[in-house]
């Protein structure tokens, strides 16, 4: 995780050492050897202020043997570095590593091969010396200072004092001799230290990658992948993949690499999701290659795979439209049933662009049948190949959303409850931010917006802490929630900050909804109605539904507030005719309160009772809701 930009870090700039400070370091470092100031001077000249490199060349000019001309000496021993390592300090390693003998020089490069740290047991496996002389030559290095030792042999380990002198040892040996080296550490690796290989599959990548062994590379490159996906180390997962595609360009065309790179852009999907969110650009380009290879070389579950991270970047796009095709496509690569896992995510497809659409019979129908067919065992591996978060908890989330709409508030209530608790069972990071959203908007439509902000925040907290996308935009539900608790301007703040956020256009139809109806509120009613008419336009252009009936409902009180009373009428009337039009009782519920409040203004109370009468006795529980106490009051006042 990024250590700049958190509140508990604070920043030190470090200069480097001035000449004084640069002589008083090499004087102390020289003791009573008696330096010349003129080599002293050259040697801070040289090592440019850095007290690492003040260090080094200090210490290989007091081992050099010319006493006439010490640092030139120790820079003439020296190849050209890589551009990695700046050239004085290079040649002061490869002269302090000449020095010490061949025996120390070569073990310093098969440590350097090895990597930054190693064990003796692997060292000596792989150096393929008599133990004397492998000692000899790692405690030489040890006393130069050029390693750490803990422990003593065969129980040691070794660690490089710096990286810049692993990668200068590193640096002396031939191509044909690293590729040997590396060869030799996988052998190692796979025959004498499996344990490790399993925890950390991608130290044999490395060395399979530096010996050239391309194909076992991949492979191994994409099982370190989906082992750091599987810990929710998802930067590193993405690294890894992207460590195995750069490794398949080596790999000649055919069935074989296409097979491979499918299966690496398929894992990278996920973790591109969980990272940056549903309109990761990254993921779409992925899962895109995946079915053009997919839909020539693959298999049937390869494809739907594809099919399936394409949907859900239309999805999180907030395009409906698009979204419905790769959704029919999936059910139609399921008909035959005969995989209930990828049966579930078609129905997870369906769910939740049936939830965008406004089609809540349709949506409870899809993940009530989800509910059915997940098992938290069996369907352990969706979290991280479909999606990035758990099916069976989202399958809750939107059960409780579709009931909420249909009329059934407690039946919600009791549904989202049970999905938040499996979420903090399950404990996968994504899908627990997910419930506490779904959980947030549950209790703002409900009308408990202290509860909502509550699950808010933690889902905040929780994606900082894991750093994790957000697949929903927590400022447009923050400013709803300031809204129901009348704090009106910080509101609307609120809810623009959100809608010109990045996740803004996902969401736009619900947080223009939610921007009128603050707005309303607040009595600013011309800015109210550009907000739904905005929100219109948006549900129109991307298919979102969802919203449709509540944006004609705002657009009607703002244009009441303009005593644009006609106009206000039919804009009621239209979102109550959405609203049947959907099934969706709670919108209904809405929009006939809102006209019955309208032609009671006109002095139409028996005509507005006999409206609003019919809607509110239908419903059978949440009579403790905001929008059920709204209509009792209004029937109240109207009788």
């Amino acid at each position: 995780m990024p250590w700049s930009g958190q509140p508990h870090v604070t920043v030190l700039a470090l200069n480097r050492l001035k000449g004084r400070d640069g002589a008083a370091l090499v004087d102390r470092l020289a003791g009573n050897t008696g330096l010349s100031r003129d080599t002293v001077d050259e040697i801070v000249e040289r090592a440019d202020g850095v007290p690492l490199f003040v260090e080094e060349l200090t210490k290989a000019v007091l081992e050099s043997g010319d006493r006439d001309n010490r640092v030139a000496a120790v820079l003439a021993a020296s190849p050209l570095p890589s551009a990695a390592i700046p050239a004085t300090l290079h040649a002061s390693l490869i002269a302090r590593l000449d020095r010490l003998g061949s025996i120390a020089r070569e073990v310093g490069q098969i440590g350097a091969v090895i990597g930054r740290e190693f064990g003796y047991d692997l060292i000596g496996r792989v150096a393929q010396r008599p133990e004397t002389e492998l000692r000899v030559g790692l405690d030489r290095l040890a006393e130069a200072g050029l390693l750490f030792c803990r422990g003593s042999a065969p129980q040691s380990s070794y660690l490089f004092k710096h990286a810049l002198v692993q990668d200068a040892a590193y640096g002396t040996l031939l191509r044909t001799r690293r590729q040997e080296l590396h060869a030799r550490v996988a052998a190692a690796l796979e025959q004498h230290f499996a344990d490790l290989v399993d925890r950390q599959p991608e130290l044999l990548a490395h060395h399979l990658t530096a010996a050239g062994d391309t194909k076992r590379a991949v492979d191994q490159w994409l099982k370190a992948g989906r082992h750091a996906a599987e810990r929710s180390a998802h930067l590193e997962a993405i690294r890894h993949f992207d460590r195995g595609l750069a490794a398949l360009a080596a790999l000649p065309e055919g069935l074989s690499r296409d097979g491979r790179e499918i299966e690496l852009q398929l894992a990278r999907g996920p973790s591109l999701v969980t990272t940056e969110g549903n309109i990761s650009q990254a993921a779409a380009e992925a899962y895109a290659r995946a079915r053009k290879l997919a839909e020539q070389h693959g298999d049937a579950r390869q494809l739907f795979t594809a099919v399936f991270g394409l949907w859900q970047s239309a999805a999180g796009s907030g395009n409906v439209l698009a979204g419905r095709k790769l959704s029919n496509q999936l059910l139609h690569l399921t008909a035959d049933k005969a995989d209930d896992g990828l049966l579930l995510q078609a129905h997870h497809s369906a769910w939740t662009t049936c939830f965008r659409s406004g089609e809540p019979a349709a949506e409870r129908e899809h993940s009530e049948a989800g509910r059915q067919l997940y098992d938290p065992d069996r369907h352990l591996s969706h979290r991280s190949l479909y999606g990035g978060h758990d099916p069976g908890i989202c399958a809750g989330n939107h059960t409780a959303q579709a009931h909420w709409l249909l009329g059934y508030p407690e039946k919600a209530l009791v549904i989202g409850g049970e999905a938040l608790a499996l979420a903090e069972r399950v404990a996968h990071p994504l899908s627990l931010e997910l419930a506490l959203f779904y959980d947030a908007m549950l209790h703002l439509d409900r009308g408990n917006p202290q509860l909502a902000l509550e699950r808010i925040g933690a889902a905040e907290a929780l994606a900082a802490e894991q750093r994790l996308g957000l697949l929903v935009e927590p400022r447009l539900l923050r400013g709803a929630a300031l809204s129901a608790q009348g704090a009106f301007e910080d509101a609307v703040a609120c809810l623009r900050e959100g809608l010109a956020g990045r996740f803004g256009d996902l969401n736009r139809p619900y947080g223009l909804n939610r921007l009128a109806e603050a707005l309303a509120r607040q009595g600013e009613y011309g800015a109210a109605l550009v907000a739904a008419r905005e929100g219109l336009r948006s549900q129109e252009e991307t298919g979102q539904g969802r919203w449709e009936a509540e944006l004609h409902r705002l657009e009607g009180i703002a244009l009441f507030g303009l005593n644009r009373i006609e106009d206000a009428q039919n804009a009621l009337e239209e979102a109550l005719r959405i609203a049947r039009r959907q099934q969706a009782k709670s919108c209904e519920l809405r929009a006939t309160t809102s006209l019955a409040r309208l032609r009671g203004e006109q002095g139409r109370r028996a005509e507005a009772r006999d409206l609003l009468a019919p809607i509110s006795g239908w419903f059978t529980e949440g009579f403790d809701t905001s929008d059920l106490k709204d209509a009792k009051a209004l029937l109240a006042e109207l009788a």
